[in-house]
C-alpha cells in the first residue's frame, strides 16, 4: 500500500532522502522521481506554496462533462470522509465534492476552495501533480507527499483525456485518510474517469466521432502492437514534447489533411529532434472520408521500421509502424463513431534515400500518438471557419450598439441574415422588454423581431404574443438550456404539431431547416432566437449550431445589459418625474407650459418649478444638478424642495440663491464625511435660475447661479437674451449673487431652460442659440406651442444631457383691480381707511367680504401705526382672492402668539389668521409688507367674527 521493502516505510525513507541518504529500492520509483524533481525545483516540505488562480473556467467542457459523474460520486461516498476533486490540465482545482458535507468547515482553504494549483512544480509530490507528471493512475500515501501539511492524507488520482486527441484535459482525484484506503477505489476512479471521457467525446461533432470510430476499427484489425511496461500503448504526450513541438506537428498535420496526402513526412523539431507524421486515409460506415495523422517519434530503445511497400493491404494499418496513442481505458464513445481505411487505396509511407521496397531501421525506436483527425476538404472548412470568425468579430461591434432591448434583438437578426440564416425570429417575454427579469418563459412570449431575406414569409408577425407548445424545438431549447437543431423540418413532428397549417405555409416558402437557441445571460433565460434556412438546400449542421449559439450568447449579454439599463432607467425616471411638479397651482400672473426630456444615456438632475408668491407674484425656477442616475435625481429633489421653502419666505432671487448655495455646500460636506469609506463624489455641481414676476408692475427680477440666461420674447416676436449677471455655480460659496430687473409687456414670453438644450457635442452654443431664437420668433404663439416648436427644432435627436424647458407668457393685473391709499402713522385715520375700503369693495361687487376685510385692515393698519414707521401704504388687489397689503418703513416683523386672559392686546394677528386663508410678511428695500388673503368664495359674515369683536381694543 505504497510502502517500501521490509519495514523501511515512506516516513523513514523520506526523512533519509531529505538528509541526503540513499533510498533507492525502498521507495516506489514514481514517488522517488517526484521527490527528486521537487528538490531540484528548490521546494522544501515547509515551503510548498500553492498559487491561486481566479481565471479558471468553471463552466468549460470538462466541468460540464464531469458534473453528473461528480454528483454520482458524491452520492456514493455520502457519510464518508472522502474529498473528490476535479482539476484542469494545469493542476488548478475546478470543483470539489465531499462525502461528508461537514468536512468543508474543518478543512483549510487549499483543500476546500477551487482555484488552488496543485501542479508538482508548486506543491511537490501530491496526487494531482503526480498524475499529470506520470500521466497514469497513481496513489500517494501519507509521508509519500512532499509537503508537510499533506502527511496525514492519502489520495488516488487519474488523468482525464480527450478521446479524440489523447490530450490530458484534467485530473480526477480522491482524497481520504490512509486508514480508509481500499484497492476498490482504483477501480471506481478509473470507471469515473472513463465516464467523464465518454461525456467529453459526446461533446465532439458527429463527423469527428465517426472518423475516430473508423480509425479504431481499422486499428483493431491490425496485428498486435508493442506495449509499454504498464500494459498501455505508448503515447506522443509521454515523449517529452512541449507545447511548441505539438504546435509544429499540428501545423504540419493540418497541411497534410488539407492536401489529402497519403504519406509519411519527416518533421524537424527544435533541439535537433525529429518526428515522422503518418497520414492514414479512413472512411466511416456512412461513407465519410477522412485523414488520421499520427506522430511517430524515435526512442532510445526501439527502432522505427518505415514501410516503403506501397502495396499494403487496404483496411489495415502498417504493422511495422509504431502504434498511436489510444483513448484511455473504458468503453469507446457512442456507436457509429470512427472510420476504416479506404478500400482499394494503398498507404504510402516515406523511405530513406537510396532504398526501395525494403524495411529500413531509423535511428532510435518509436513511440507515437494521434495528432489530428480531419477531412480532405479541410481547406474549404477553413474558409468557412474564417468566415464564421469574421461574423463573430463583426457581431461583437454591431450587436449592442444601444441600450434598447428591442433594438439589440434586431441587431442579432440583422447580423445572422443572410450569412448564417435566411430568416430569424426572436421571442422575448414582455417582462424583459419592460426591463424586468422573466419568471416563466413558457408563457407570455412576445414576438419581438421577424427579419429575413424577404418580407412575405408567413411567420407570426412582430408585436404579437406567441404561445408555443412544450414539445416545440423553441421550448425544448429553453428547458435543456442548449440549442436544438432540426435539420429537416418536413419530418419535425414536434415543430409541425405547433400549428400544422402554419407549418405548411412556411414549408411552402422553402423553409426546411431550423436552429432554436436560448438567449442565456448570467444563468437567466431571456428569450429564444430561431434561425431558419430556405435558399441553401443543405440543412443546418453542427458548425451552424455552434455559430448560432455563439451569436445568441453574445446578443444575450447585450440584451441583458439593455434590460438592466431599462429597469434602472425606468426606476430613476419614475423617481425624477415624481420629484418634478405634477401640476402647477392656480395663479393669474403667467400662463405656463413645460417639458422634461431625459438624456439618451440616462436620467439627470434637471428640474423646474412655478411657485405662487404673495401679492399675485409668481416665482419661476429652473435648475440643473450635474451627473446622471439616482444620486442626481435625489439631489435635484432636495434642491427643488429647498427652493420652494426659501421662496415661501418671500426672499428676493439673490437671497434665495445664497441660501441654496449654502445648502449645497453643507450637503456636499456631509456626504463627503458620511461616505468617505465609499469614495463618494458628493454633489459635484449644480446651477439655478430664479425669477420673480409681478403682474401689478409687470417687472421681472432675476438672478442666476452658473446657469444659462433665459430668453425673452416680446409680444411682437423679438427675441433677446438679457444680460443677466452670471453668478458662480451652487456650492462654491463666498461670492455674492446679483439681480437684474426687466419690464415685460403683457403677452411677453419668458423661456427658461437648462444647458442640455443648447449644449451638444455636434454643434456649438452659438448655433444652438440661433436655432432657439428662430424657434421662438413667432408672435402670438401659446406656451404649449412654443414648447412643441423648441423640442422639434432645437432639441438634439439623441441628447447627451437631460433637458428642462419652462415657457411662461405674462399677464398684467388690470389697474382697475388695484386700489392704493397712503396715510401717515395716525390712529385716527383708521376709520377713514375702513370707509374707503368699503366703498372700493362695493364698486368691485364684493359686498360679502366687506365685514371681514374691514376687520383685517383695521388690525393690520393699527399694527403698522403702533409698531411701524410712517408713511403707511394700504393696497387692495382683486385677483383670484382679495389681497390686503399694509406696508411701512419698519423692518420689525409681527409674530403670532396666544394672549393671556389678562392681556389687553396680542389678539389682533390671531384674528387675522382666523379670517384670512393665508397671511405673512415680506421685506422690501425700504421696509416690510404685511399681507392677508381672503377667499372670495367663502362668505366673511359678522357671525364668524363676533366672538372676537369685544377683545379688540384698537377698535
Amino acid at each position: 500500500m505504497g510502502l517500501g521493502a521490509g519495514d523501511f516505510g515512506p516516513a523513514r525513507a523520506r526523512d533519509q532522502f531529505l538528509h541526503g541518504g540513499p533510498v533507492e529500492g525502498t521507495v516506489r520509483s514514481p514517488i522517488l522521481n517526484s521527490w527528486q524533481r521537487s528538490r531540484s525545483l528548490g521546494l522544501t516540505p515547509e515551503g510548498c506554496e500553492l498559487p491561486f488562480r481566479q481565471d479558471i473556467d468553471l463552466d468549460g467542457r470538462l466541468v460540464r462533462a464531469a458534473g453528473p459523474v461528480l454528483d454520482r460520486l458524491q452520492a456514493r461516498f455520502t457519510g464518508r470522509n472522502m474529498n473528490v476533486c476535479l482539476a484542469d490540465g494545469h493542476g488548478a482545482v475546478l470543483q470539489r465534492r465531499f462525502g461528508e458535507a461537514s468536512l468543508v468547515r474543518h478543512l483549510a482553504a487549499i483543500q476546500s476552495v477551487p482555484g488552488f494549483v496543485f501542479a508538482e512544480q508548486f506543491g511537490g509530490t501530491n496526487g494531482i501533480g503526480l498524475a499529470l507528471a506520470e500521466r497514469q493512475l497513481i496513489t500517494v500515501y501519507g509521508a509519500e507527499h512532499f509537503a508537510e501539511r499533506s502527511q496525514t492524507n492519502a489520495c488516488a488520482a487519474i488523468p482525464v483525456r480527450d478521446p479524440l486527441s489523447g490530450r490530458i484535459e484534467g485530473v480526477l482525484c480522491f482524497g481520504y485518510p490512509p486508514a480508509e484506503a481500499d484497492a476498490a477505489l482504483n477501480t471506481v476512479i478509473s470507471r469515473a474517469a472513463g465516464a467523464i471521457e465518454r461525456r467529453l467525446l459526446d461533446q465532439s461533432s458527429m463527423r469527428e466521432r465517426a472518423l475516430l470510430q473508423a480509425y479504431l476499427d481499422a486499428r483493431s484489425r491490425a496485428p498486435a502492437r508493442e506495449t509499454t511496461g504498464n500494459g498501455q500503448l505508448d503515447e506522443a504526450a509521454g515523449t517529452g514534447l512541449d507545447w511548441r513541438d505539438e504546435m509544429i506537428l499540428k501545423e504540419k498535420a493540418a497541411d497534410l489533411i488539407a492536401s489529402a496526402q497519403r504519406a509519411a513526412v519527416e518533421v524537424f523539431l527544435p533541439g535537433g529532434r525529429r518526428a515522422t507524421l503518418l497520414s492514414r486515409p479512413v472512411i466511416s460506415s456512412s461513407g465519410l472520408e477522412g485523414i488520421v495523422i499520427e506522430a511517430v517519434l524515435p526512442t532510445p530503445h526501439r527502432h522505427l521500421a518505415v514501410l516503403t511497400d506501397v502495396g499494403a493491404p487496404p483496411g489495415a494499418l502498417a504493422p511495422q509502424a509504431a502504434a498511436p496513442a489510444v483513448p484511455p481505458p473504458g468503453p469507446p464513445g457512442p456507436p457509429g463513431q470512427l472510420y476504416a481505411t479506404e478500400p482499394g487505396r494503398p498507404v504510402t509511407t516515406a523511405r530513406p534515400p537510396g532504398t526501395a521496397g525494403t524495411t529500413e531501421p531509423a535511428t532510435g525506436g518509436a513511440t507515437g500518438g494521434v495528432v489530428l483527425i480531419g477531412e480532405p476538404g479541410v481547406g474549404s472548412y477553413a474558409v468557412a471557419a474564417r468566415r464564421r470568425l469574421e461574423l463573430l468579430s463583426e457581431a461583437s461591434t454591431r450587436i449592442g450598439t444601444t441600450l434598447d432591448v428591442s433594438r439589440t434583438a434586431r441587431e442579432l437578426a440583422e447580423m445572422a441574415v443572410p450569412r448564417l440564416a435566411d430568416y430569424v425570429t426572436i421571442d422575448l417575454p414582455e417582462a424583459v422588454l419592460r426591463g424586468e427579469e422573466p419568471t416563466d418563459l413558457h408563457i407570455g412570449l412576445h414576438r419581438t423581431v421577424v427579419h429575413g431575406i424577404r418580407a412575405d414569409c408567413p411567420f407570426y408577425p412582430a408585436g404579437e404574443r406567441v404561445t408555443l407548445r412544450p414539445t416545440t424545438p423553441q421550448i425544448r431549447c429553453l428547458t435543456d438550456r442548449q440549442p436544438i437543431l432540426e435539420p429537416d423540418l418536413t419530418v419535425a413532428t414536434d415543430w409541425i404539431a405547433q400549428d400544422a397549417a402554419h407549418a405548411r405555409q412556411l414549408l411552402g416558402h422553402g423553409i426546411h431547416s431550423l436552429i432554436a437557441v436560448p438567449l442565456l445571460a448570467r444563468g437567466i433565460a431571456l428569450g429564444i432566437a430561431s434561425f431558419y434556412r430556405s435558399q441553401d438546400p443543405a440543412p443546418f449542421g453542427d458548425d451552424d449550431r455552434s455559430l448560432a449559439q455563439e451569436l445568441a450568447t453574445r446578443a444575450a449579454i447585450c440584451v441583458d445589459n439593455a434590460r438592466r439599463f431599462t429597469r434602472e432607467h425606468t426606476v430613476v425616471l419614475a423617481l425624477q418625474r415624481s420629484l418634478l411638479p405634477q401640476r402647477f397651482p392656480e395663479q393669474s400672473a403667467v400662463e405656463v407650459a413645460h417639458r422634461y426630456l431625459p438624456a439618451a444615456s440616462g436620467v439627470g438632475g434637471d428640474w423646474f418649478d412655478v411657485i405662487p408668491l404673495s401679492g399675485t407674484r409668481v416665482a419661476l425656477v429652473v435648475g440643473d444638478v450635474v451627473g446622471h442616475g439616482l444620486h442626481a435625481a435625489a439631489t435635484m429633489g432636495r434642491l427643488r424642495i429647498a427652493a420652494r421653502n426659501f421662496a415661501e419666505l418671500d426672499l428676493p432671487p439673490d437671497e434665495v440663491l445664497t441660501h441654496l448655495d449654502n445648502l449645497v455646500g453643507r450637503l456636499d460636506r456631509d456626504e463627503a464625511t458620511e461616505d468617505a469609506s465609499c469614495d463618494s463624489t458628493g454633489i459635484i455641481g449644480a446651477s439655478c435660475l430664479y425669477a420673480i414676476y409681478d403682474p401689478t408692475s409687470q417687472m421681472c427680477v432675476m438672478a442666476r447661479s452658473g446657469h444659462p440666461p433665459p430668453a425673452l420674447v416680446r409680444p411682437d416676436g423679438t427675441v433677446t437674451f438679457p444680460d443677466l449677471p452670471a453668478g458662480p455655480p451652487l456650492g462654491l460659496g463666498g461670492l455674492p449673487f446679483e439681480t437684474a430687473a426687466f419690464h415685460l409687456p403683457e403677452g411677453s414670453r419668458l423661456v427658461l431652460y437648462t444647458d442640455g438644450l443648447i449644449g451638444d457635442r455636434h454643434r456649438d452654443v452659438d448655433t444652438a442659440l440661433d436655432q432657439l431664437r428662430r424657434a421662438l420668433a413667432h408672435p402670438g404663439r401659446s406656451p404649449e406651442d412654443t414648447c412643441a416648436e423648441v423640442v422639434r427644432t432645437v432639441v438634439p435627436e439623441h441628447p447627451d444631457d437631460d433637458i428642462a424647458l419652462l415657457v411662461a407668457r405674462t399677464h398684467a393685473l388690470d389697474p382697475r383691480r388695484i386700489a392704493t391709499w397712503e396715510l401717515p402713522a395716525d390712529p385716527s385715520l383708521v376709520s377713514g381707511i375702513r370707509a374707503a375700503v368699503t366703498r372700493q369693495l362695493a364698486a368691485w361687487g364684493l359686498e360679502e367680504v366687506v365685514f371681514a376685510t374691514e376687520l383685517l385692515l383695521s388690525e393690520l393698519v393699527t399694527n403698522a401705526v403702533r409698531y411701524g414707521n410712517g408713511p403707511i401704504r394700504v393696497r387692495l388687489l382683486h385677483d383670484r382672492t382679495l389681497i390686503c397689503e399694509v406696508s411701512d418703513t419698519s423692518s420689525t416683523a409681527p409674530h403670532l402668539r396666544h394672549a393671556a386672559s389678562t392681556d389687553e392686546g396680542g389678539r389682533g394677528l390671531f384674528l387675522v389668521a382666523q379670517l384670512a386663508q393665508a397671511w405673512g410678511t415680506r421685506y422690501t428695500a425700504d421696509g416690510k409688507v404685511i399681507w392677508a388673503e381672503c377667499a372670495l368664495e367663502a362668505p366673511g359674515t359678522a357671525d364668524a367674527t363676533e366672538r372676537y369683536f369685544d377683545d379688540i381694543p384698537a377698535l
